[in-house]
């Protein structure tokens, strides 16, 4: 590995759009064929995967520089949505866990992420499904709000992209297979499997985010996605230090 390297990990959280607010074509196409009620909360729960029907709230990023064999810590911030924000409006906030969190509109929060990105824009990605989920989220919903991204983060193929390790594809050993030991996990499973403290330990997961963010416990979601980040790094550095080659 060359020394002086830059590796940013990340990490997003989101939650659906008001249903009422999409239109009527897509409160169908959502809600086709459901017929339970559990499959109707289904289906919505399911909006916060879909950037057409949800919004970013949370994108939490560690910056790690690597010299001489060895990792260091740059920076960790939380980049958190506050609806009510306008404009360029920023407001910053430390966190509980001394991290700092700048909030606004998702709109100025995205522009700043890309801001990132092109700062240092041959840093090396880690993510866990960022390749699945994280990345062409951001691109597209990006995309629907009007903003160019600043590196295209799905560059590559499914089995080979550059400047970014996906640890869900390394763990797996780009199989994913639907048993034995290749068979895709969630974060959780693989963190408990690995003796990694879990994100969720706190008592908030991706479950009841959407709750959070309606109670304007902004702080909790971003101390949430951070602890995400950096049990995604601790992941990474086993995978680095036991099982790459």
């Amino acid at each position: 590995m060359e020394q002086n390297s830059k590796y940013l990990v990340f990490d997003i959280e989101t939650v659906p759009l008001p249903f009422e607010n999409l239109p009527p074509s897509q409160q169908e196409y959502i809600l086709r064929g459901a017929i339970s009620t559990n499959e109707r909360e289904k289906r919505l729960s399911e909006m916060a995967l879909i950037p057409y029907t949800s919004q970013v709230i949370c994108i939490g990023i560690q910056m790690m520089s690597f010299e001489q064999d060895e990792f260091t810590l740059e920076k960790r911030i939380a980049l958190a949505v506050d609806n009510d924000a306008h404009g360029d409006e920023l407001k910053i906030i430390t966190l509980s866990t001394g991290d700092e969190c700048q909030i606004g509109n998702e709109r100025e929060i995205l522009t700043r992420f890309w801001k990132s990105l092109a700062k240092y824009q041959n840093c090396t990605l880690i993510s866990f499904n960022g390749r699945n989920f994280d990345a062409p989220y951001l691109m597209l919903r990006s995309a629907i709000l009007r903003i160019k991204p600043t590196r295209n983060l799905m560059a590559g193929t499914k089995f080979n992209y550059p400047n970014h390790y996906d640890l869900i594809d390394e763990l797996t050993f780009y199989m994913q297979s639907m048993s034995g030991p290749t068979k895709k996990l969630n974060f959780d499973f693989y963190a408990n499997g690995f003796g990694i403290k879990s994100p969720k330990s706190e008592g908030i997961d991706g479950s009841n985010v959407k709750d959070y963010y309606a109670e304007k416990k902004i702080d909790k979601i971003a101390e949430y996605c951070l602890r995400d980040v950096i049990a995604t790094w601790e992941l990474f550095l086993i995978w680095f230090n036991y099982i790459k080659f």
